[in-house]
């Protein structure tokens, strides 16, 4: 049978990410003391931006009430717009400051939190472990995995190793910088064939051969810039490296939760980010026709870039705030008792409650603090998998009760019989796991304690 070829017409929506909306999303995952450094270089760089001198306030039901413009329709499957700022006293302040401490992150401690929120005790988890375990300062793999696990089951290390590869950063868990890029790039909104074959020409485009690859491959020039443009926007050759500097940073809370009057209270740290504004004396050349069209046109788009970072510093903002006040609702046995009643949480939870994305979750919990009357935790401890399939107590939740049993107890007791305390207390675990988890609190054996 002879098959009949004919043309038909095809419509579809396709996202296409400009700079703004990247830039937003960027800053949506920095913390406190990086978002700090991006506002002082984009004031150096846009001169229609300005510090002001009064901080604004915004009440949280009424910035609730607004509706999102035009340019933040983007957001509204992974994020809401609007913006919260909460004023801090002297005190609340100095207590912020007093929490900071110095902690650098590796790669493999970034990547397993992810890891094991998405896989439970299994095989899958063993061979994800060992896989980002063997990660070199550029995310890359020191052992090839046919080698490193050469007798696991083929199909689990691939499975490993796609997760793997899309925690943040993505890319990692590749062989080199062209796998990790590809990995990326498939990673994207609106990904094409087109940008997989882009990748495979960036020698000659970095030398500005546009026109020739773009004949070479057929496509567009226009198109071919405007692959080559995102791919050296979004992706990162290195996504490991950002980990590797082993410098020790101060991290500052981005907030603080504290018990207030019988109620749980959130507080924004926005001590330590300057109210910006719009200068007038660009509003004023801009509304002004006297001056010529070239002039006008600057002033006008650094305005529009402008109130675009402004936007995009808010929205963050006031997503950090929703989530927070998620994460406490979900955990608020942990805030009015305790770290030993951490509960099972996955970012999910918080995604489906908030009816945002998992990845918008992920990137506001990235790399952030919260100040507690029970110290200071990275958001990610929050997040954590049931002891069990189906506890209400969460492994960290164990960990501290196990802490508090071996602590509060004279008796050198061994790991049989803190399984039986811990059984006592619902809580039903084998002899290997306590030994685990007490070896990850660095509490020595019955034997050496």
């Amino acid at each position: 049978m002879r098959r009949q070829l004919g043309q038909a017409l095809v419509q579809s929506q396709q996202l296409k990410m400009n700079s703004q909306m990247y830039q937003s999303i960027k800053l949506m995952e920095l913390p406190i003391f990086d978002l700090r450094e991006k506002i002082e270089a984009e004031i150096e760089k846009n001169p229609a931006l300005e510090i002001l001198e009064e901080p604004g306030e915004l009440s949280l039901d009424a910035a609730a009430e607004g509706s999102p413009k035009e340019e933040e329709a983007y957001f509204e499957a992974s994020s809401d717009a609007g913006f919260i700022r909460r004023g801090m006293d002297a005190d609340e302040h100095n207590r912020f400051l007093e929490g900071a401490i110095s902690r650098p992150e590796t790669l493999q401690e970034h990547l397993l939190w992810q890891f094991v929120l998405e896989i439970g005790e299994n095989d899958v988890r063993r061979i994800g472990e060992l896989l980002i375990q063997n990660l070199d300062d550029d995310g890359f793999h020191k052992e090839p995995p046919e080698t490193l696990l050469k007798n696991e089951d083929p199909a689990k290390i691939e499975e490993a190793l796609t997760i793997v590869r899309s925690l943040d950063p993505p890319g990692t868990c590749t062989s080199g910088y062209r796998e990790s890029l590809l990995v990326q790039a498939r990673l994207l909104s609106g990904f094409s064939p087109e940008m997989e074959a882009v990748l495979d020409h960036l020698d000659k485009l970095e030398k500005g051969h546009f026109a020739e690859t773009a004949q070479t491959l057929g496509f567009d020039e226009e198109d071919l810039r405007y692959c080559y443009e995102r791919i050296q926007e979004e992706l990162f050759p290195f996504p490991g490296r950002r980990f590797s500097s082993g410098e020790i940073r101060y991290v500052v809370p981005d907030v603080e939760v504290r018990r207030k009057d019988g109620d749980l209270v959130i507080i924004l740290n926005n001590e330590e980010i300057p109210v910006l504004g719009i200068n007038p004396f660009f509003m004023k050349i801009a509304g002004e026709k006297s001056n010529g069209r070239e002039a006008r046109d600057f002033v006008r788009e650094n305005i529009r870039e402008a109130r675009w970072f402004i936007q995009s510093i808010n929205q963050r903002n006031h997503t950090l705030l929703r989530v927070t006040r998620a994460v406490v609702e979900f955990q608020r046995p942990f805030f009015t008792k305790g770290p030993r009643y951490l509960a099972p949480l996955t970012l999910r939870d918080i995604a489906g409650e908030l009816g945002v994305h998992d990845a918008t979750v992920s990137r506001i919990a990235n790399g952030k603090y919260m100040q507690t009357e029970w110290g200071i935790f990275e958001f990610r401890r929050f997040f954590n998998q049931p002891v069990t399939k189906g506890s209400r107590f969460s492994r960290e939740g164990v960990k501290e009760i196990l802490k508090e049993i071996i602590t509060g107890d004279e008796r050198r007791l061994s790991d049989q019989d803190l399984v039986k305390i811990l059984a006592r207390r619902g809580i039903a675990l084998a002899r290997r796991t306590v030994a685990k988890y007490r070896n990850e609190l660095d509490l020595g054996s019955s034997y050496t304690r």
